[in-house]
């Protein structure tokens, strides 16, 4: 009936039966955090627990590795559950007869470890989610966050490859949960294990996710990355799924980075930078190294005043302690560095490698949903360069002499 068009609904009052998954067909690659997200009975746990066959599919594949769950022995499906594939349950799940230490290590014990193995193991992953001096007590002693931690080294003992997470932190109240989000964040960029993570919360989705999928009425409406999500939904549903995303909150510095318009190199002279500040109408300028390494930040002001002194070394003119984030740090992070001046941030890669550069105008317009493909609202954007091209200018020109070479104020937009 529904592949003749007739709706979820339709089927349900006709037949009394309800289409849990419709055609969901995705992949999910090593070491991603792959989300699944949609309204109360669209259909996403069921999903998840048709993955691990603990609700069994009327058709189609599930495939590990190459090997098909859907079609395969309980025994055997019982045996990938135990050694591949964990799972943490929105209500903990745990063993209220059994110490911390013990519900950590049970699914050690379950795969048939030894005693003093599950011990190390156990006690490793109590240390990786902060609950160092809590082996002993019994679960009814700990608090909600606390027992989530639990149910997360729990997981995480076992070192299955993948793990099933059903609204893990849905049940916490709301700063318990954003430290769970950080730790599930800080600890999965050590292991890097591969994640089926389900959540009502859109913020949560697409904080956490590599790539996000959105159910509604047992279908996948939408699949991909939390910035063409967010830039390019997919029908009218998916546009009102979003509307009250907070921007600050999921989208990063990557997407609103742009190319820094000059640098200076630290090996350069004052009358060299000052020229190419002036040039491209620059107020500011980030100082590198040979290896494209941050080192500083140079105001226009204090190269002159290097120039008129003669001096051969920036110096003396340098901030070593810039703004700097890196690509990854959300934006509601960078929003406090524009309080006291609006000069750009610096974003850094591996090794402190400049990456690229954060100005007010592009920050704005990653906070909405106005913004051209690059991040950048042009009439914001460009009313900065003027402003940061005439302070440049007034700056470079003071009390310095102006050749025909070098007198040319530019019109470029800041570093």
């Amino acid at each position: 009936m529904r592949r003749s068009d007739r709706s979820k609904a339709e089927v349900e009052r006709e037949t009394g039966a309800t289409i849990g998954v419709y055609d969901a067909s995705f992949e999910v690659f090593e070491g991603e955090i792959f989300v699944i997200i949609g309204l109360s009975g669209s259909g996403k746990s069921t999903l998840l627990r048709l993955v691990n066959r603990l609700i069994d599919p009327t058709e189609g594949h599930i495939l590990l590795d190459g090997e098909d769950l859907a079609g395969m022995s309980m025994k055997r499906v019982r045996d990938l559950r135990r050694k591949k594939m964990g799972m943490v349950f929105q209500h903990f799940g745990l063993l209220p007869n059994r110490t911390v230490l013990s519900n950590i290590s049970f699914g050690l014990e379950v795969q048939g470890v030894s005693a003093s193995e599950r011990e190390k193991k156990g006690m490793e992953a109590l240390h990786m989610v902060g609950l160092d001096g809590q082996e002993n007590k019994q679960i009814t002693e700990l608090s909600g966050g606390m027992k989530q931690r639990v149910g997360l080294a729990r997981a995480l003992a076992t070192e299955q490859e993948v793990l099933l997470m059903d609204e893990p932190f849905s049940a916490l109240d709301a700063l318990i949960r954003r430290d769970m989000q950080n730790l599930f964040l800080d600890i999965q960029g050590e292991i890097k294990r591969t994640v089926i993570f389900v959540t009502h919360d859109l913020d949560e989705a697409l904080r956490l996710g590599h790539r996000v999928a959105i159910m509604k009425d047992g279908e996948i409406v939408q699949l991909g990355d939390p910035e063409e999500i967010l830039t390019n939904p997919a029908d009218e549903y998916v546009e009102r799924f979003i509307e009250d995303v907070d921007y600050a909150k999921v989208r990063q510095v990557d997407a609103v980075m742009v190319e820094p318009k000059e640098v200076a190199y630290e090996s350069e002279g004052p009358r060299v930078v000052l020229r190419r500040m002036r040039q491209a109408g620059m107020s500011s300028i980030f100082v590198v190294d040979g290896e494209r390494r941050l080192v500083g930040v140079c105001e226009a002001e204090d190269v002159a005043r290097l120039a008129e002194r003669g001096e051969n070394s920036l110096g003396d003119a340098m901030d070593r302690s810039p703004k700097s984030v890196g690509r990854e740090t959300p934006l509601r992070d960078v929003l406090p560095m524009f309080v006291e001046d609006n000069a750009p941030v610096a974003v850094v890669g591996k090794q402190g490698r400049l990456k690229g550069v954060v100005v007010r105008g592009s920050l704005i317009a990653g906070l909405t949903t106005g913004g051209d493909e690059n991040g950048t609202d042009g009439e914001s954007l460009d009313g900065w360069r003027d402003e940061e091209g005439a302070m440049a200018r007034d700056a470079a020109s003071g009390g310095l002499p102006r050749s025909g070479a070098d007198s040319g104020d530019g019109g470029g937009g800041p570093a």
